[in-house]
């Protein structure tokens, strides 16, 4: 018996970083996706194997998830532990993860994969409901992150638009936008972790600046809600190209990426850093009259692809 379930990844439109000072941020998924495999094994071990590698541990040991080697293995020890001690089973597993995201960009891979094998290992004993799944799934992905929002599981569970803030939590934006953006790849490895902390610093030596930094981004939050509404794409690609001069100000832009930004604005409605920033994808809106020309220029450049709105979250195959 296999189980097999699936999640998409995300990108952030607004929002990033200043999310974690109270302002709102806007997020969606996006139809690249993560799947998991699952099935019961004779032995009695758990193996997790994905493109990034594979790890395997014995049933006796999962109450030690420090002995696992690879860090960004342990949500997956952690899912299946849970899910034996709650079917008060003794079975070995083994959790195939298939992904057509790129990992460590800023497009919420690890985020997909937590919820997808969330859905595909408990789906061995009984299907989950997706807010159980993103429940769980969050519970996972903070054995890595401990200060993680959820708001990549959410979006990647649920689908769609999404705005999150620390007061509110998350809320649904019912639009049915069929938007379409270039994600452009910079290749910059970066850290998440320090990242924030960099914007962090930032904000302690500059609280003047910052304030009013966080205040333009509630306006151009407020006003890309509307322009979401309407489906205005030069609205929206200006208020994208606006964020992206406040990311620059904070210093977590790049050569790079303003190479790319650059490039992305001679032919797309606008472009900005998505997630963490200091290298990772930046995201250029397009639509069918320059959908073309932006992603030959941008591929000149960098590894790019093609995505759209994600409205479907996590599926059971």
């Amino acid at each position: 018996m296999k189980s097999i379930a699936s999640a998409p990844g995300k990108i952030i439109l607004f929002g990033e970083h200043f999310v974690v000072y109270g302002v709102k941020a806007i997020l969606c998924s996006i139809d690249k996706r993560i799947t998991a495999t699952s099935q019961f094994l004779d032995e009695k071990i758990v193996r997790v194997s994905s493109s990034l590698g594979e790890s395997e541990m014995e049933l006796n040991s999962l109450n030690n998830l420090e002995k696992v080697p690879q860090k960004f293995m342990k949500p997956f020890f952690y899912i299946v532990k849970k899910a034996l001690e709650e079917n008060s089973t003794v079975k070995g597993i083994e959790i195939i993860l298939e992904s057509d995201i790129p990992a460590g960009v800023g497009l919420g891979s690890s985020s997909a994969a937590c919820v997808a094998a969330t859905a595909s290992v408990n789906g061995l004993f009984n299907k989950l409901s997706k807010n159980e799944v993103v429940k769980r799934a969050i519970q996972a992905e903070r054995i890595i992150f401990e200060q993680s929002s959820g708001a990549d599981s959410s979006v990647s569970t649920f689908g769609g638009l999404m705005s999150y803030d620390l007061k509110n939590g998350f809320q649904n934006i019912p639009s049915r936008n069929d938007l379409s953006f270039i994600i452009s790849n910079s290749a910059q490895i970066h850290d998440t972790q320090d990242v924030v902390r960099q914007v962090r610093n930032f904000k302690e030596k500059n609280e003047d600046i910052f304030r009013k930094l966080c205040e333009q981004e509630i306006e151009i939050v407020n006003n890309a809600t509307s322009a979401l509404k309407e489906n205005d794409l030069n609205e929206l690609g200006s208020l994208m190209l606006k964020n992206q001069e406040l990311l620059k100000q904070m210093g977590i832009s790049t050569e790079k990426i303003d190479l790319l930004v650059k490039e992305a604005k001679r032919t797309s409605h606008g472009a900005k850093i998505t997630g963490a920033g200091g290298g990772g994808c930046i995201i250029s809106l397009v639509d069918d009259s320059n959908r073309k020309n932006t992603l030959d220029n941008l591929g000149k450049i960098s590894d790019c692809f093609l995505a759209k709105i994600d409205y479907n979250g996590l599926m059971y195959a």
